[in-house]
């Protein structure tokens, strides 16, 4: 079966914009031409494709279409630079789902080199590295950062390496909150820097520093189990190493980014301050975030040229797998 190219474009305008309303401005008509022209696919087709939302969706019909329309977007681009033609060809836009620890330090290397390189237009999205496979799977990119190892129906999965998060904390907080060293009823006390709603590296960490120091803990102490110690959000990457900087919190952050902090002061491992024995995995608190390249299963110099160059990049970043 034929798909209209005029189909393809609408959905991925769609996608691309979130509304009815900004398709038509990407494709210079009137909205109620996309509302006329989507609602008269889905009739001919017998499905439904969108999902009328604020931002709108896709149905997993619209979302089969979307990564056709893509991956025809893809090899348009590459046959016309391989027959000579690439400067009368568009662009193609090249979706790619990353977590924001990684978008911050390593990728953004790789991605922009490769994509000046290959001539491709860029279109990042940032999520939880747990939640960007979601957007794989439904087409809304070509590729993703996940932590997921295992190939999405349709995809390839490449292993990238670890990242590696520590507990952390200013000197001037760790004097204030922490002046009898690491102790569960310090940790209930002290405020915690979360990213967003979705982070729950913050959660694992207090639960690791909590077995840490409860070796030594009192029973009065152990009655604090259930920790609850106040939480602030600053949901940007750079920003969030800044804010525990400054002492708004200690955090899990990644040892790629901690470097400058710890080498100039600024940061501390919580871990030092534990009552038991530094350079055990318990007294460490770390935790391993296995990180992989997922992309669609198709035939492509443009993004096997930016999967080649984002392995690259991890693989003298971060910790080997």
């Amino acid at each position: 079966m034929q798909f209209p190219r005029e189909l393809l474009a609408t959905l991925d305008a769609i996608v691309s914009t979130g509304s009815f309303e900004g398709a038509a401005d990407a494709l210079s008509v009137t909205p109620s031409a996309v509302s006329q022209r989507v609602r008269g696919f889905e009739r001919s087709l017998g499905r439904i494709l969108v999902v009328r939302s604020r931002p709108a969706g896709l149905t997993d019909d619209g979302a089969a279409l979307l990564r056709l329309a893509r991956q025809v977007a893809i090899l348009e681009h590459e046959t016309a630079a391989a027959m000579g033609l690439d400067e009368q060809s568009t662009a193609p836009t090249v979706p790619i789902a990353v977590n924001a620890d990684s978008l911050a330090t390593w990728l953004l290397p790789a991605v922009v080199t490769a994509a000046i390189e290959s001539g491709a237009v860029l279109d990042l999205h940032r999520d939880d590295q747990d939640h960007t496979e979601q957007l794989l799977a439904s087409g809304t990119v070509v590729a993703a950062v996940t932590t997921r190892a295992d190939p999405i129906a349709g995809c390839i999965a490449m292993p990238l390496g670890r990242m590696t998060y520590r507990p952390m904390a200013s000197p001037e907080f760790i004097a204030r909150w922490f002046p009898g060293g690491v102790t569960v009823v310090a940790l209930n006390q002290a405020p915690i820097v979360d990213f967003d709603r979705k982070d729950d590296l913050q959660t694992l960490g207090l639960a690791a520093l909590a077995a840490a120091a409860g070796a030594g803990a009192s029973a009065s102490d152990l009655a604090t189990a259930a920790l609850t110690p106040p939480r602030s959000f600053v949901p940007a990457s750079a920003d969030f190493v800044v804010s525990v900087e400054l002492g708004l919190g200690w955090a899990m952050v990644p040892d790629v980014q901690a470097r400058d902090a710890v080498a100039a002061g600024r940061l501390v491992a919580l871990a030092t301050l534990l009552p038991c024995a530094p350079g055990s995995t318990a007294a460490d608190c770390t935790i391993d975030v296995p990180l992989h390249w997922q992309q669609w299963d198709l035939r492509s110099s443009m993004l096997d040229a930016i999967a080649a160059a984002v392995i690259q990049h991890a693989r003298a970043e971060l910790t080997r797998s």
